[in-house]
């Protein structure tokens, strides 16, 4: 749950827009505490969301909240969810759907794919359950040939920027326990370590994104502030695994105190000291930020 100035962050305007938009439309609307506070959960920061692309897009603000609530009725009735996981199943053809993409090098499909994913669910729902996945059979597609390189660049690229928009939208805790994101020296796929960063800022923590290919020494400079209070890396690749334990024991021996995590594909393998964050990034936040609650 959110409260309506975190929820204002993470959706990108002001409180006065969030209780407006309550008021005149029914968008997003909060629970509210025994002492009269608004409170917001996921899926009313969803429905923020929504309207906030609509209204970015050109949309009238009258006609964006009926679209908005057109969509919330459409996903009620339309969405298949997995009732232990909260999961959104999609099709083979929804997974596949970056392939046809990359191979005709189409980028207005591709942001039109991406506003309309994003704009359905929550963002960590969209991408444990989407984007990661699909990103992973278009890797598959490439491996095999069917692919360019230049395709599967183009379309990283632009989940790259989209990606960025929604870290730069969550905004920055001023308040939150700081956590130094990036990957080992030599390694480069940030895109699954890119949607960590975002889902942590939704969750309240400060994230310090260094990107990829850090080297060692600039890890150990980026963890001495006494604010840092923990530190991420990805290991996506076998190969990664040797730089990150490189990484791990030049931090260990700087800041002793820092909690050191570890997620990606190869996390297993990563030094025992180390907290593994599971392979779900949404689930991933919330156990970084209850560890350093």
């Amino acid at each position: 749950m959110f409260t309506i100035k975190h929820a204002a962050r993470l959706v990108g305007v002001s409180e006065a827009t969030l209780r407006a938009w309550e008021r005149r439309y029914g968008i997003g609307s909060p629970v509210r505490t025994e002492a009269g506070y608004r409170l917001y959960d996921d899926a009313a920061v969803q429905a923020l969301e929504t309207m906030k692309h609509l209204v970015d897009e050109g949309w009238p603000v009258k006609t964006a909240a009926e679209e908005t609530l057109r969509r919330l009725s459409r996903d009620v009735t339309a969405q298949t969810s997995v009732p232990d996981g909260g999961s959104t199943a999609y099709s083979p053809a929804d997974l596949d759907a970056l392939v046809p993409l990359a191979k005709a090098y189409d980028v207005p499909a591709l942001d039109e794919l991406l506003d309309e994913r994003f704009s359905s669910a929550s963002f960590e729902s969209v991408v444990d359950d989407w984007l990661l996945p699909a990103l992973g059979r278009l890797g598959a597609a490439w491996e095999a040939g069917e692919v360019s390189v230049a395709g599967e660049h183009l379309v990283s690229h632009g989940v790259t920027r989209r990606l960025s928009r929604a870290y730069e939208a969550a905004g920055d805790s001023p308040v939150g326990p700081q956590v130094v994101i990036g990957l080992p020296p030599g390694s480069r796929h940030d895109l699954g370590l890119l949607c960590f960063a975002t889902a942590a800022r939704r969750v309240g923590l400060a994230p310090r994104y260094l990107g990829t290919d850090v080297p060692t020494e600039d890890w150990i400079g980026a963890v001495s502030p006494a604010a840092v209070r923990a530190v991420v890396l990805s290991a996506p690749l076998r190969e990664d695994l040797s730089a990150l334990e490189a990484v791990v024991d030049a931090v260990r021996l700087t800041r002793p105190d820092v909690l050191v995590a570890v997620g990606g594909a190869q996390q297993d393998d990563a030094p025992a000291y180390c907290l593994r964050l599971g392979h779900r990034i949404g689930d991933a936040a919330h156990e970084l930020a209850v560890r350093l609650a």
